[in-house]
């Protein structure tokens, strides 16, 4: 079988309802960066932090993997599938990818304040648990803070990103700007003889002087033709 490694970024999941950072109306008009995303910020203002992801994971209980998400998971019948994601949401999850690398965290999981990248204090919390709060401690007797890897902090699973991204017979870019470090590196690492694919309604530049067989769609669209275009 073959070896797929999947890209996505936020315009995978903006189909599902999902608000994209970046675009104009997105989330970071309403709140600064500073404020909301940043190790600075949470320590300035813990309880806005808390509250801003709380109300983030509320909205994961009203959306649902759109067709993209699906197709991908669908994908794994033919392939081996590996799903390298900068979104927070669970959408690959819920639509059945088995193997799926966060770069910048899960908005289902909580951990030390202290200590984030501590498996022992690394909590998946269930719809019932959605909402933390200020007071609300992990093992090692720190606040439960989010499990996001806020800017100005490292990616630890990018090494692993690269490990699949190297052993990639076939790579897909989805829903990605391509503008963030480190993921938007992870091209540099593509093997020379890979197909790359990149399935975006606009266009996107991707600084690079490789073949890349571009599907301007969006994201339940373009996985459809994907696969159609992957057929053995």
């Amino acid at each position: 079988m073959k070896n797929l490694v999947v890209l996505s970024g936020a315009g995978m999941s903006a189909e599902s309802g999902i608000s994209t950072f970046r675009d104009a109306g997105g989330l970071w008009d309403k709140y600064p960066v500073e404020q909301v995303a940043t190790p600075e910020g949470y320590a300035r203002n813990p309880e806005l932090v808390i509250n801003f992801y709380n109300e983030r994971r509320k909205q994961l209980l009203d959306v649902k993997p759109n067709a993209g998400h699906i197709g991908l998971a669908e994908l794994e019948k033919d392939f081996n599938v590996t799903v390298v994601t900068q979104n927070v949401d669970n959408l690959h999850e819920r639509a059945g990818s088995k193997r799926v690398i966060h770069l910048h965290g899960e908005l289902t999981k909580v951990c030390s304040s202290r200590d984030p990248y501590n498996p022992h204090y690394i909590k998946e919390l269930k719809p019932d648990e959605y909402e933390v709060k200020l007071g609300d401690k992990a093992g090692d007797g720190t606040q439960l803070r989010p499990f996001i890897v806020w800017f100005g902090e490292s990616v630890p699973e990018i090494e692993t990103a690269v490990d699949y991204v190297e052993k990639a017979d076939i790579f897909v870019i989805i829903g990605t700007s391509m503008n963030v470090y480190p993921a938007a590196g992870l091209l540099n690492y593509v093997p020379r003889d890979a197909e790359v694919y990149l399935i975006d309604p606009k266009p996107v530049d991707v600084h690079s002087m490789r073949q890349i067989h571009v599907i301007q769609k969006g994201a339940s669209e373009g996985v459809q033709e994907l696969r159609s275009l992957l057929k053995p």
